[in-house]
Formats: structure tokens, sequence, C-alpha cells
């Protein structure tokens, strides 16, 4: 088995090191001998075939490399369209995820249009100094199972109109100051402010990724061996106490 991944903007979106997702899936999948190839594309590079991929990663940057992104990747909005049509998971962080929505309005009332392939969109706090930024928690569904799923964020961008979050905020604030929700999620599409970067935190998350494009791609069942991940869930644990306790949960 093999699974074909495509990281958009490499150079660019790494805010964070949002980058080591992509390794996390790669380490996971090569203990269970799974094949994995990474491809890369960035500006002036040839036209990808994104549905020839099984998943496809864009991480986060600041209004300045969103800037640059934009101007390059809307010309790709109907091929992205048509991949998420198709089933291809798409993994995006902070500046990914405000991307795929409307637009985005920095702090001097500027706007940049998004790709508009959700219907949310991103408005920056007026005041520079605030943003939303520390450890957060939320609660996800994940086949089924609620998981508490840990990161970082650090965000001024406000998040607007999210039809299907990612998940029910328990500490931190979200897609907005003191939000109840955090990110999107469809079941081919999650978008998050969480850094960190978020599948080392969260390795069942990862497995959901990697279960999702193998039975996609082979169609049928996959059932994927089980990892000894005492040292992540340990690490998760001590995170979890720290937070929950701070907050009273």
């Amino acid at each position: 088995m093999n699974l074909n991944i495509l990281c958009l903007y490499p150079n660019i979106m790494d805010l964070y090191g949002d980058n080591g997702n992509i390794e996390i899936l790669k380490y996971r999948c090569n203990k269970r001998n799974i094949e994995v190839n990474i491809d890369t594309y960035t500006i002036n590079q040839e036209e990808p075939q994104f549905s020839k991929y099984d998943l496809i990663f864009l991480g986060g940057g600041s209004d300045k490399e969103q800037r640059v992104v934009a101007k390059d990747i809307l010309k790709y909005k109907k091929q992205i369209e048509n991949s998420i049509k198709k089933g291809t998971f798409y993994l995006l962080i902070c500046g990914g995820f405000q991307l795929f929505g409307k637009y985005y309005k920095d702090s001097e009332g500027n706007i940049l249009e998004g790709l508009g392939i959700f219907n949310y969109y991103t408005e920056s706090s007026l005041n520079k100094q605030k943003r939303c930024i520390g450890n957060i928690i939320i609660e996800s569904k994940i086949n089924e199972e609620t998981l508490k799923i840990v990161g970082f964020e650090n965000h001024g961008g406000q998040t607007f109109d999210v039809e299907t979050p990612f998940g029910k905020v328990i500490y931190g604030n979200g897609n907005k100051f003191e939000d109840q929700n955090e990110g999107i999620m469809i079941k081919n599409v999650i978008g998050t402010y969480l850094h960190g970067p978020l599948l080392s935190k969260n390795p069942e998350l990862t497995d959901y990724i990697i279960k999702y494009c193998l039975e996609r791609k082979y169609n049928k069942s996959i059932f994927l061996k089980e990892l000894d991940d005492t040292f992540e869930n340990q690490a998760k644990k001590e995170i979890l106490n720290r937070l929950l306790t701070k907050a009273n949960v």
C-alpha cells in the first residue's frame, strides 16, 4: 500500500513548524510498511494534478505570506474544488485554513480574496496586540468517538460563520476570542488554528487521516496495526492534566 501526499508552498507556509505534520504522517505510515510519496508545490512550479493525491497539506503563514500565496493558489480553485468533491483529504493549518474561506480582512481593512471553497470568512482584530494565543484543547468527534485534541494557537484573525467546526473548545479561544468552536471539519477536510505541529500531539487524529486516505484509495476496510504510543499518550496526558486543572474542568 502507498499514499501520495502533496505539500503546498512548504517554503512559504510553515509557521511554527507546521510541515512537521507531514513528517508525522510519514513516520506512522512507515511503521506500518505503508509507502509514502511526498511531492511539493510552490510558486512558479508546474501545475500539480490535485486529484491524483490522497492527501494535500497547507500550513500557516503571516499576512505577508498569505498575500503571496493567495495570488498563486486562486488560479487552482476549480482543480482544488474538484479534488475535494472526489474525496482527496485536505489538512489546512491557520493561514491555510483562512485561505479556503471567502476572504481575509487584515487589521488595516485590506481584503484578501480567498478560494471561497467554504462560506466562512476571517477578519483580523483591530488591536494588533490582541491575539488568540496559547495552548488549546478541543473535543472533536472522530469516527463516532469523542477525542480531546491538543495544540497551540496564535492568530489575530477571527473566523466567522463556520458551519461544521472541527471541535468544541474546552480550553483556549478557538475560531475567535473566547469562541465555543474551533476550525472546520467535513469528512475529508480539516481546517484548524492548532499548530504544534498538530499531528505529533494527537496520534489518534493522524491515524484517522491515514485510515481515511487508504480506505478511499483501495476501496476497502483497512485495519491499521497498533503502534506503541506510550510516549505520545503520556505527553498528551500531562498537557491535558495541567490545562484542565487550570481551567477547573
